[in-house]
């Protein structure tokens, strides 16, 4: 983790200028631009304590990128962990460490909060992001498959 980026847990005040890159992420995956309902969704986890955004911000406290941790169980070995569902960087900082850094923090923040495990998923061919799982010691899962119902 570079000494001049700061990781640090997000606050309401801070969900304005997230919502910024929240919502380039989401363009990222193919959805509409809608920089409102972005804010809203930051908004509404935080104060609500549904999730947990973890930001990294530079010596010019320019917001560097974040990500997004959602709480989980699991009844099968008994233990709370973290689903780290959102990771994105600024495109004018990347390949200077800051995703491994909000990984870092998550992990660090993850272990505080007396988690046994983070999860994540990724698309198939988003090579850059498995290079980087695979090299902070994450292991890709192929025992199980992962399925989804849409109900809407």
């Amino acid at each position: 983790m570079s000494p001049q980026i700061q990781y640090r847990q997000a606050a309401l005040p801070d969900l304005k200028a997230t919502a910024l890159l929240f919502d380039l992420y989401r363009q990222f995956y193919g959805c509409e631009s809608d920089l409102q309902a972005a804010e809203a969704w930051l908004t509404s986890n935080v104060s609500e304590q549904r999730s947990v955004v973890l930001l990294a911000v530079d010596e010019a406290s320019s917001l560097l990128g974040f990500t997004q941790l959602y709480p989980a169980l699991c009844s099968v070995d008994l233990v709370r962990y973290f689903v780290l569902y959102d990771l994105y960087v600024a495109e004018t900082a990347r390949r200077r460490g800051v995703g491994r850094g909000l990984m870092m923090a998550a992990k660090d923040w993850a272990l505080a909060a007396g988690a046994a495990r983070l999860d994540l998923e990724t698309a198939h061919d988003n090579r850059g992001a498995q290079a980087l799982y695979e090299g902070l010691g994450y292991v890709r899962d192929d025992v199980f498959y992962k399925y989804s119902l849409e109900l809407s």
